[in-house]
């Protein structure tokens, strides 16, 4: 009976063995499966990211407070825009943009609207970022201020309505946060790839990777012409609409 018993412990013993070293064996071959899928190159680069609204190490840096140098009018010269407390104000003088041309961006802008309010609709606060110099995310004094809502701040310009009303009030700073993939044309100019955007608008999502359907038009359908890179426009509307923090990363 304990001879038995012995050979009894000695089977149950070798067979928790072979599990212990057959499972030690499974996790090995898990370890290496696992590794098939581990991509270590390349090694995406450093980017500081900023701080209390400062940009990223690596971002393009288009207005900070002190001057337009990196702007010019869009009628050709000196952008001629005011600059004071560390923004720069639409003063009637015409629309500027950017020297430097940009094809797929990551921008960021700063705007804010007269706190004294006059006018209504479309004639309050009104300007526009233009991404590419062509499709418009426009710029309006929002708050409790009734306007067709593909044409309300946040909007793609006549073509895409904002997801929510995230407007502060008159006379508050307010923010744009842009994705925008620039359009691919083929040989013959035709679209092989429409743009796309999205908007952050005082850090709410309002556009979510939407498709623009070609460059903005106040009156008709919007339709694509081929280009390359192209200068960001801000746009003169004849309101008082100041602007500041300007940075941008390209994609």
């Amino acid at each position: 009976m304990k001879i038995q018993t012995l050979a009894t412990s000695i089977i149950a013993i070798l067979t928790i063995s072979a599990a212990l070293v057959t499972a030690a064996l499974g996790q090995t071959s898990n370890q290496e499966r696992a590794k098939i899928s581990e991509i270590w190159e390349p090694v995406p680069p450093m980017v500081t990211p900023g701080s209390a609204g400062s940009p990223p190490s690596d971002a393009i840096v288009l207005f900070d407070g002190r001057g337009l140098s990196s702007w010019e009018s869009v009628e050709g010269g000196a952008a001629a825009w005011a600059v004071e407390d560390g923004a720069m104000k639409v003063n009637g003088k015409g629309g500027i943009q950017t020297k430097q041309a940009f094809g797929d961006i990551q921008l960021h802008i700063e705007w804010r609207t007269p706190s004294k309010v006059e006018g209504t609709s479309q004639g309050r606060g009104n300007s526009g970022v233009f991404l590419a110099g062509r499709y418009e995310v426009q710029v309006l004094d929002s708050y409790d201020n009734p306007t067709y809502s593909n044409g309300q701040a946040g909007s793609v310009y006549k073509q895409h309505i904002p997801l929510v009303n995230a407007s502060r009030g008159p006379g508050q700073w307010q923010s744009y946060d842009v994705i925008f993939m620039a359009p691919h044309f083929g040989d013959s100019g035709r679209v092989v790839r429409p743009a796309t955007t999205t908007v952050f608008h005082n850090g709410v999502l309002v556009l979510n990777s939407v498709t623009i359907q070609g460059a903005t038009a106040f009156i008709g359908e919007p339709l694509y012409q081929a280009h390359g890179k192209a200068p960001i426009m801000l746009q003169d509307h004849r309101n008082p609409v100041s602007f500041r923090n300007i940075w941008v990363r390209e994609l």
